[in-house]
């Protein structure tokens, strides 16, 4: 598996309930620019749409050495799951409010583009607050263990 790129500051804005594997249909140069690690997952988000699932503001640069069949960079791409999938998916994110994230772009052994997407709930700011503090007194007590 190759990491082309991960969106780090979800999971510390939001809490993960659930993960799922989805392909992505890519026009020509938008894979090439992939390959290039030209791809920002900062505010995409995902949304299922005429029963399909939808990714959004997922900015892929275009190719430096693409001509005029050169791609939009913000345009919406269509995920790749069943049906089944994209049905539960669109039911939860509506009935519970939760909302859905792509957490990582990679291409997997078969050279296919994969995204990871999660099904979150946003963390109050006491939680990441909280969060926060549990984590550096864990590192103090690794620190307070070394020297022991």
């Amino acid at each position: 598996m190759k990491l082309v790129a991960e969106n780090k500051k979800a999971r510390h804005l939001y809490e993960i309930i659930d993960t799922a594997e989805a392909g992505i249909e890519l026009q020509g140069t938008e894979v090439k620019a992939l390959r290039n690690r030209a791809v920002s997952l900062n505010e995409s988000f995902c949304r299922v749409k005429n029963g399909e699932m939808w990714i959004y503001n997922l900015h892929i640069a275009p190719y430096h050495f693409g001509n005029i069949f050169n791609h939009d960079p913000k345009r919406p791409r269509k995920l790749l799951m069943h049906k089944k999938e994209i049905v539960r998916w669109g039911s939860w994110s509506e009935q519970r409010g939760l909302t859905i994230v792509p957490l990582r772009i990679y291409f997997n052994d078969r050279n296919r583009a994969k995204v990871e997407i999660a099904l979150v709930k946003p963390k109050k700011v006491y939680d990441r607050r909280r969060e926060i503090q549990e984590r550096e007194e864990e590192r103090k007590l690794r620190h307070l263990e070394k020297f022991r």
